[in-house]
């Protein structure tokens, strides 16, 4: 009888031990004039949601509410949760906690300014998106209602429109990290294809040609890693290169 309650308790301890959680995670505040730090906070599975964004709420609401990160639909459509999570982007909502690893490691996204903790600033990110003119340019029809497409058009932009611009692929991009003044990054030339492959949009010559730049397009060298790392299993190394090809027949 000893001996059964000894395991009992030994078994206990290892379900208690596997239910803790640490996260571990960098700070940096632009008005306490010091590096940048880490700091850790215990979470328990058995009180906190499932995902890598409720230990993140948590930890905020019950254990330091100087921790900075954007959040808002906590359903992986809105992108405003993109960070570095154990080495790899991706988007804290649709991360779970419960995994094998005992620390996880966060990170805001690799090479960007950072305004606070986890919240990279994504201003020239932005401006480089609406340089491409994401909108529906059409000269030859003017509909007061809508513009009627096919079944098989609206299919060309699957894979394309479910985009949520989180940055995490080009946060991913070694050609992006080094030349992000100049070169676009997969995600805004993903939205270019986007409207390049709509079959509304009549500006398609138009598009293509501020985009047949030796910096804007062709500083992608295929690495894939933003096909590699995107949260919504998107694939714009492939939306690139289909690019380049529309370009080269131009």
């Amino acid at each position: 009888m000893f001996l059964q309650k000894s395991s009992n308790k030994i078994n206990l301890f290892h379900l208690q031990k596997s239910s803790q959680k640490y996260l571990r995670v960098y700070r940096w505040n632009p008005f306490l004039y010091k590096k940048p730090w880490f700091n850790i906070y215990p979470i328990s599975l058995n009180t906190c949601g499932p995902m890598i964004l409720d230990a993140l709420i948590q930890a905020k609401d019950l254990q330091d509410s100087t921790l900075t990160f954007r959040r808002s639909c906590r359903e992986g459509i809105c992108g405003s949760c993109s960070m570095n999570i154990n080495g790899v982007n991706s988007l804290a909502c649709l991360q779970p906690l419960n995994t094998k690893e005992t620390f996880i490691t966060i990170y805001p996204l690799p090479h960007m300014y950072i305004i606070k903790d986890l919240v990279p600033d994504l201003t020239h990110f932005y401006a480089q998106y609406k340089m491409i003119k994401p909108w529906l340019i059409n000269k030859y029809v003017h509909s007061k209602n809508e513009y009627l497409q096919s079944k098989k058009d609206r299919a060309e932009l699957d894979g394309l429109y479910e985009c949520i611009l989180c940055a995490c692929c080009s946060a991913s991009c070694p050609s992006y990290w080094w030349n992000h003044d100049k070169y676009l990054g997969p995600a805004v030339l993903l939205q270019a294809y986007r409207w390049i492959l709509d079959s509304r949009d009549s500006n398609t010559d138009t598009r293509l040609k501020f985009l047949n730049h030796k910096m804007r397009l062709f500083r992608c060298h295929t690495i894939m890693n933003c096909s590699k790392t995107c949260p919504k299993n998107l694939n714009p190394g492939k939306a690139i290169a289909s690019i380049k090809y529309k370009v080269s027949i131009l």
